[in-house]
């Protein structure tokens, strides 16, 4: 072998390299403690991108093509290197290939429950998992955050690194956005949507990188307000009440009194006998001007003024029934501390 050949066998004339893995973010490129030589090739396929960096500093960024690397296409290695007369002799440096495509479905998940402060609730224990999708969008800051020095750094090493900070973040943004309790278990997708102008600048500023859809699955909330969202879905399937309650009984007669089972039977024959205590001789009517919440005389006459049992009795369904048509507004009454109280012309009124 010749001195030239030699000479030749210690440069780099072509630097590229071809991923296949598809769980590589950066790699670097192994120069085997070789210089690049003047008009050197760089080759970067598509979803790449070429970084630089001499001495620790990051120099020229190549974007996908074939480079032929002089003077004029490395202004800013030139500079570091301090070239008086240009790209003359072969230098060494780090060259990182740098993926750009979209990495899909990574889990993520809260190790702990994160804590928030909602209006309905005050502070609120929430523990939440799904998935996102993520790609480089500024390599420099990744390289420099996250991926450092590693020769060949993976999506593993990446889920292992990134999982805790994306979780703070995503804290952060939950916190920040204020958002309901309530609407964190029940609206997921929308949720999903509605932080990612949250999260992503501040993915972008710290690690480079930048989510293009954020999913949670799955959002578990403390049993007090499971409970509360179940009362909430409850009462919105039933509705107004009152028209329940009108509809029950038109179906208890369509039917003549039987194949009602349940709380629709309780309702539909409950309301008839309460209508008939307001509107017999001596029921509520005749006793419009008796002592408030006097004890009930001979022959069913109700107080003037009635509780949320006493209406329930008179009714014939439950005090929780009374209690959720009182704060929903269809049952016309006032709470006194505590303690709600319904007046005979409310009750009236309320049975149409």
């Amino acid at each position: 072998m010749g001195l030239m050949d030699f000479i030749k066998g210690e440069l780099i004339e072509i630097i590229e390299w071809t991923d296949d893995s598809r769980d590589t973010l950066s790699y670097r490129f192994p120069d085997d403690d070789k210089e690049i030589k003047r008009g050197a090739q760089l080759i970067v396929r598509e979803s790449q991108v070429a970084q630089f960096v001499y001495l620790g500093q990051f120099g020229d960024l190549f974007a996908p093509g074939k480079h032929t690397l002089t003077t004029d296409n490395i202004p800013v290695l030139t500079t570091l290197k301090g070239w008086k007369y240009g790209f003359e002799t072969p230098f060494k440096a780090d060259v990182y290939y740098v993926i750009t495509r979209i990495f899909t479905g990574n889990k993520w998940g809260t190790s702990n429950p994160v804590m928030m402060r909602d209006a309905d609730f005050g502070i609120v224990r929430l523990r939440a998992f799904g998935t996102f999708d993520f790609r480089i969008v500024e390599p420099q800051r990744f390289l420099k955050e996250v991926a450092g020095t590693d020769q060949h750094f993976r999506l593993d090493e990446f889920a292992d690194a990134m999982r805790s900070r994306i979780v703070s973040v995503f804290s952060d943004a939950l916190a920040s956005s204020k958002v309901p309790a309530l609407d964190v278990a029940m609206r997921y997708t929308e949720l999903g949507d509605a932080l990612l102008p949250l999260i992503n600048p501040v993915l972008r500023e710290k690690y480079g990188i930048e989510m293009p859809s954020f999913i949670l699955e799955n959002v578990s909330v403390p049993a007090e307000v499971e409970a509360a969202i179940d009362k909430r879905s409850s009462m919105a399937a039933v509705g107004n009440l009152n028209d329940y309650v009108k509809y029950q009984m038109a179906q208890g007669l369509e039917k003549g009194g039987t194949g009602v089972g349940g709380l629709g039977a309780e309702l539909a024959v409950g309301a008839s006998i309460a209508q008939q205590m307001l509107n017999q001789p001596g029921g509520i009517a005749a006793q419009a001007t008796a002592p408030a919440a006097a004890p009930a005389a001979a022959g069913g006459a109700l107080p003037e003024l009635l509780s949320p049992p006493e209406a329930a009795k008179a009714l014939g369904v439950s005090e929780a029934d009374v209690i959720a048509s009182l704060e929903a507004g269809d049952l016309k009454g006032r709470k006194i501390g505590t303690q709600w109280r319904i007046t005979k012309a409310a009750l009236r009124e309320f049975l149409g």
